[in-house]
């Protein structure tokens, strides 16, 4: 075991690594390194053993991460010299390119909820080991913070383990508290923890407060009183080195000040990114023209995938009777969380369990999703594999007005390189589109309808992503009608009106928006003479603006203006996306 002397050589160690590293590239943020530096020592070379997890939060703190892993002999230590390259996976900020990493930060405030799901997985495997979480103390003043310290205390957990590493300056000036400790005590004994003020340079200090068990099922949050900068004497409690570099003569100044530190620790932190394994399960039947929505749907075939893999979670917001997870919540209440209305500390969550191999299944109103943006941002970042379901999409839902309706989820998923996003347009399609989400390993994303839709597909009709239905289609046709979800139903309906007008038009359901089956679309678009109506209910033309990159010149039939309260069929025709408009459009066209 190692002694507080060589554990304090180590701290020091990896202090020099952070400033050579940081000044070698001429970027980076070695004095919150500094700061780190004890607590990172006695986690990597005392504490933390082979079944353990770690989440960096702070995650400009990237270089003093990569030293403890080189230390620890988990990467070479050449390799630290590639910091921030181009080639190199030594990133600014952790992300999941390099494979030790299993989640990316940067994006302050993001860590514990990761560390709940990380937390509960290891809860649901009966696994042994903690989970610790090191976080800055600027970071406290983001509210999904709380969120999750409040849903840790919910769950019991334990074996969750949060370090606030206070060393009392933010990025433009002190943070809020400073160096008023008890004011972190208080918060965190607030939300039900343990709390332990420490000072963050004492070594034996640290190793007491990590030492700690038995405190009645709390978590244990460390507030360890730091100095950013520790070490050298022009940095330390210094304003305005934040994300600056040491030049030549001042590096070497500082490494004199920090002296030698020839010391090599073994360390038992061991991690490893999980395998994730498609199981296939059998789809509900629908007989055509059944009346069925296609958040029933979801709620179904949830169901038959949780019992088909015994790793599919779900995460719920406080509407699961609403997007229908509530049947897989009463089946597996012990794979079902309720995150409560708490979007970013939902996501955040999934983000944790798939880290630890889960299929986190993660669904609320598509409009709610917009605030956990960020968090499903660097959840790709993070190389998760979890699956959004966003329920109540659109002005289609009708009298619950412009703060229920999803509106700009599909541009939020879309613009994710990687992710799936999928629309199914009726109860049939619904099921099988599930099954690709499961196969998918990555962000994917599925928007579900609240009003009930004719069954459109036979249950023998299989929906590969990438892939597009064509609906009605003749020799003759003079222009391509383009819908999803919703507007397929009223795309069918101006069909008949126009064929009922000697108007021939085709109709496809693109049920995959990403991947886009593009090169099938521009062949549907030729073989209609170029002209194409595209409807969504959606802001933006965002289905629109893919079909034209894959076809060219569209007209779009989107929703341009604030909607309001109103029965599903006046929303629709008042955005101009219901049968009558796209009727109009293609007359417009064909003249």
């Amino acid at each position: 075991m190692a002694s507080t002397k060589q554990l304090q050589l180590m701290a020091d160690k990896l202090r020099i690594h952070s400033l050579r590293m940081t000044t070698m590239v001429g970027s980076g943020h070695p004095t919150t390194c500094l700061s780190a530096a004890e607590i990172m020592s006695v986690l990597f070379f005392s504490i933390m053993k082979k079944e353990d997890e770690f989440i960096l939060s702070k995650g400009h703190a990237a270089p003093i991460l990569w030293a403890a892993l080189a230390e620890a002999g988990l990467i070479e230590r050449g390799e630290l010299e590639t910091l921030r390259r181009i080639d190199s996976v030594l990133e600014g900020h952790p992300t999941a390119r390099m494979p030790l990493i299993k989640v990316a930060s940067g994006s302050l405030g993001q860590g514990l909820s990761a560390g709940v799901g990380m937390a509960l997985a290891k809860k649901l495997d009966h696994a042994a080991g903690r989970v610790f979480v090191l976080q800055g103390d600027g970071e406290t003043a983001e509210g999904s913070v709380w969120e999750a310290a409040d849903c840790a205390a919910q769950y019991r957990l334990d074996n969750l383990v949060v370090v606030v590493d206070a060393n009392r300056l933010g990025q433009s000036g002190p943070t809020r508290h400073g160096h008023d400790l008890a004011a972190y005590e208080r918060k965190f004994q607030a939300f039900g923890w343990e709390a332990e003020v420490v000072n963050g340079h004492d070594v034996q200090s640290l190793l007491t407060a990590f030492d700690k068990t038995g405190f009645g099922e709390k978590p244990l949050a460390v507030i360890a009183r730091t100095f950013k900068g520790k070490g050298v004497s022009f940095l330390e409690d210094k304003e305005g080195w934040h994300g600056k570099t040491l030049n030549e003569k001042e590096l070497q100044a500082a490494l004199d000040e920090i002296g030698r530190a020839d010391v090599a620790l073994p360390s038992s932190y061991s991690p490893s990114r999980p395998a994730f394994t498609f199981h296939d399960y059998p789809s509900d039947n629908y007989s055509m023209n059944d009346m069925v929505s296609t958040r029933v749907a979801y709620g179904k075939a949830l169901l038959a995938l949780g019992r088909a893999d015994g790793r599919v979670v779900a995460i719920d917001g406080d509407v699961k009777n609403s997007t229908m997870a509530e049947d897989f919540f009463k089946a597996f209440p012990g794979r079902s969380f309720e995150a409560y209305i708490a979007e970013q500390n939902m996501a955040g969550m999934a983000m944790g369990l798939s880290a630890m191999g889960f299929v986190p299944y993660v669904a609320t109103f598509a409009a709610f999703l917009s605030r956990a943006h960020d968090f499903i941002r660097m959840a790709q970042y993070s190389g998760s594999n979890i699956k959004f379901v966003g329920s109540h999409a659109g002005v289609s839902i009708g009298a619950d007005g412009p703060s229920q309706m999803g509106l700009e989820d599909l541009s939020m998923f879309l613009a994710m390189p990687g992710a799936l996003v999928l629309y199914p347009s009726d109860a049939a399609s619904t099921a099988k589109l599930l099954r690709e989400t499961a196969r998918h390993v990555g962000i994917s994303y599925l928007r579900t309808t609240r009003d009930k839709t004719p069954v459109l597909y036979g249950s023998g009709e299989e929906f590969p992503a990438g892939g597009l239905k064509v609906l009605r289609r003749s020799d003759h046709d003079q222009a391509l009608v383009v819908a999803c979800g919703i507007t397929v139903h009223e795309a069918l309906k101006a069909h008949d009106t126009l064929k009922d007008k000697g108007v021939a038009a085709r109709v496809i359901d693109l049920y995959s928006l990403q991947p886009l089956p593009a090169a099938d679309l521009a062949r549907q678009a030729a073989s209609c003479g170029g002209k194409v109506v595209v409807a969504e209910d959606h802001y933006g033309g965002a289905v629109a603006g893919l079909v034209a990159r894959a076809v060219g010149r569209v007209t779009s039939l989107h929703v341009r203006e604030i909607p309001r309260s109103g029965k599903s069929s006046e929303l629709l025709a008042l955005m101009k996306i219901d049968h009558e408009a796209i009727a109009h459009a293609v007359e417009d066209m064909v003249d």
